[in-house]
């Protein structure tokens, strides 16, 4: 079997959501106004923060970077799902399913890691307030942000590698809507159980170690909070972190949901669904989060159109 030449196999073939013709038009205009909102809402986050003074801080540094991370993770999947809604023969090539692959690994190490630098922010900024202007200097979140980028360059180079030098000899049909691992190792005419260990321990070191890192900081956020006397103090203390624990939530409850469970709990169909939901509404509610939800981001908002009304007026 090994000896087998498994460039046989030049491209794959998506299996796609498929349901009811009407049904496959509504999910069309679902999934195009999300990845729509998608880049218009991230793309917007970053110019704003960018514009605006008052958000030249570490916690909006990070959240430009993980804008930018949202717009490139939903757009290696959204685009081309979109196109093969109603193509009859939905297909990608060998390296562009192996490029598909990387890019997704590396956008989704990328954002674990900045939810984490995040999370070590709003640790400092509540707990060590004194410390804050020295722990988070702009030289510390350069460094934050470039091992979170490292980080999701060193994941995408082990797995990727790994699954695709392997042999596949057809046939060559992916149960998916993109090159996801482990629809991609059910094609692989070897012993794959290697491969799948070690998807599951890069998996694992990721998300234990950026979860660990959330899970630590907010257990001293929340410990310095009950600790505050006034109701409106402690209020205050949370909102500033209720917008980050959201994104935590929902990001790491999907992943978990499809990447982390037994072999007997493994539904392909249930996990294209979840699968849609982090690859287009995830990245498209993280904006929405922070616009709606956080009055730093709202005020400006509302300084910028006042002063384009200003400037209309004159």
């Amino acid at each position: 079997m090994a000896s087998r030449n498994y460039t046989r196999v030049t491209e794959f073939i998506f299996v796609g959501l498929k349901y009811h013709p009407k049904v496959q038009v509504i999910l069309f205009l679902l999934v195009l106004f999300f990845y729509l909102i998608n880049m218009t809402g991230n793309l917007g986050m970053i110019i704003l923060i960018r514009v605006e003074a008052r958000l030249h801080t570490p916690m909006y540094f990070f959240l430009s970077h993980l804008s930018f991370v949202d717009m490139n993770l939903s757009s290696i999947v959204a685009p081309k799902m979109l196109r093969d809604f109603f193509e009859e023969r939905k297909t990608i090539s060998f390296l562009g399913c192996a490029l598909q692959q990387w890019f997704f690994g590396f956008f989704v190490t990328i954002e674990c890691f900045l939810l984490a630098s995040m999370a070590y922010d709003r640790y400092v900024a509540i707990c060590n307030p004194l410390l804050y202007s020295i722990a988070m200097s702009q030289k510390h979140c350069n460094q934050l942000v470039a091992i979170s980028y490292a980080a999701g360059f060193i994941d995408a180079m082990i797995h990727t590698p790994a699954a695709f030098h392997l042999p596949f000899c057809g046939p060559n049909v992916i149960n998916h809507f993109f090159c996801d691992i482990f629809p991609l190792l059910s094609l692989v005419c070897a012993d794959t159980r290697i491969s799948k260990l070690l998807v599951f321990v890069i998996a694992g070191i990721v998300g234990i170690f950026s979860g660990l890192i959330i899970l630590v900081s907010y257990t001293y956020i929340l410990t310095a909070i009950l600790r505050i006397h006034s109701s409106e103090g402690r209020r205050k203390a949370f909102s500033t972190c209720s917008s980050h624990l959201t994104i935590v939530t929902i990001l790491y409850g999907t992943l978990l949901f499809v990447y982390m469970r037994p072999n007997s709990n493994f539904s392909m169909d249930s996990n294209k669904l979840v699968s849609v939901f982090y690859a287009s509404v995830t990245p498209m509610v993280n904006p929405l989060i922070y616009s709606l939800r956080n009055k730093e981001v709202k005020d400006a908002i509302h300084r910028i159109v006042a002063k384009r009304k200003f400037c209309i007026r004159t």
